[in-house]
């Protein structure tokens, strides 16, 4: 594989580079700096302002989207500079439940109308949607969801409880997988795919407070919530193709490879500051070991991200490699964050004396560390546990 820039590359880098620069407010970067320092949640226009700004500029909001629905549409390479570029300036992310997942379904499945209603306002950031997938005894066994819509008239009642859904109390928006034909010979033949509003009646939003007390997730409820028809995605109980779908777009982002690098950049600034016996803690040479493994294992990630790329550049999409990325990527994302933690050692501890607080001690590299640590748990759960995508390797790459 050929990984030089061509002169047409290395100018597309100068141009995010400089738009970043010129752009990206200062006051969001002091924000949310400001709010991790305290330990306090991020708001709304914290994780939408970067997204509506990039929005307005040619659709970079959207780089793997078709420019006929308003996208980037960039190349591969384009889309590996974009993040590589967002992660090097430590860019607030665009929130992916809109633009890596909703959207591509939206587009690639839903009709005109859908289209039109949708696919604008996921694009300038003004529809903020979360993911109703995962239930209480359904997440990784998923086609096993309870949640029922029954079609009356013009209308699906829905009725069910949704977990772990991310930024619910943010959201205009939730795409929802629903039981509609409890009768079928096999659970994913009966489940369809829904966009619901999230001001209709019947909606109730109960946050689930996490170990650092902040409401990243919560439970969310329905209670005869009345659907319009027109907002069924595709064909009824075809809902579990597009789930599919929706899902080796969201584990193929997931790999995060851009951030991790930069991850990896800041704990060797730390280690060259951090102190071990009188020596600089980048001296060490256990800890550069550790370091070096991570980095070995980033680069091979990378080199696999690349080839989905040119593969989805092709018109293939991705396929079962998007769980390889999922697996290799969230299991980097959790050494990464244990790397940092045993280079700041007790400074990673927000609570001191006796009593529970989110005053941080020590250097400011060393704020909210823990709470990254701990979040990153969830990473090889989310988007289908790593158990499960290496069940899909085997059935699918390996056909065992």
């Amino acid at each position: 594989m050929d990984t030089t820039f061509s002169p047409e590359d290395v100018k597309f880098q100068q141009e995010v580079r400089s738009f970043i620069h010129t752009n990206y407010p200062n006051t969001l970067r002091e924000s949310i700096a400001n709010k991790r320092k305290k330990g306090e949640e991020l708001t709304k226009d914290d994780l939408t302002t970067w997204h509506k700004i990039l929005g307005k500029h040619n659709g970079w909001s959207a780089p793997g989207w078709p420019k006929k629905y308003g996208g980037a549409e960039f190349t591969p390479t384009q889309k590996y500079i974009f993040e590589q570029e967002c992660a090097r300036s430590e860019c607030q992310i665009v929130m992916p439940f809109g633009v890596n997942m909703c959207g591509p379904v939206v587009y690639t499945f839903g009709n005109e109308e859908q289209k039109a209603q949708h696919l604008p306002g996921i694009i300038s950031g003004e529809q903020f949607w979360c993911q109703g997938y995962s239930e209480p005894g359904s997440g990784s066994d998923l086609a096993s969801l309870k949640t029922t819509a029954v079609r009356e008239g013009d209308y699906y009642i829905v009725n069910g409880q949704k977990t772990w859904t991310t930024l619910a109390q943010h959201a205009d928006w939730i795409f929802c997988l629903v039981r509609t034909n409890p009768d079928a010979a096999k659970p994913q033949e009966g489940i369809s795919f829904l966009l619901i509003d999230m001001k209709t009646p019947g909606i109730s939003v109960r946050p689930i407070y996490l170990m650092d007390g902040t409401n990243e997730v919560n439970e969310t409820w329905f209670d005869n919530v009345k659907v319009p028809v027109e907002n069924l995605i595709g064909e009824e109980n075809k809902g579990w193709t597009y789930a599919k779908f929706l899902l080796a777009h969201e584990r193929a982002g997931i790999a995060g490879v851009a951030r991790s690098k930069k991850a990896i950049e800041r704990i060797k600034q730390i280690a060259a500051t951090e102190m071990s016996y009188g020596e600089p803690l980048i001296q060490d040479p256990a800890f550069i070991r550790k370091i070096a493994d991570a980095e070995l294992e980033l680069t091979a990630l990378e080199y696999t991200e690349l080839r989905t790329l040119a593969k989805d550049a092709a018109g293939k999409g991705p396929g079962a490699e998007s769980s390889i990325l999922k697996i290799k990527g969230t299991d980097l994302q959790q050494r990464i964050t244990e790397l940092c933690m045993e280079a700041v050692g007790y400074y990673a501890n927000p609570h001191t004396g006796t009593t529970l607080s989110n005053e941080y001690v020590g250097p400011d590299y060393a704020t909210n560390l823990s709470g990254t640590y701990f979040n990153f748990r969830k990473a090889s759960i989310y988007g289908g546990s790593n158990e499960i995508q290496r069940n899909i390797i085997a059935k699918m790459v390996l056909g065992l």
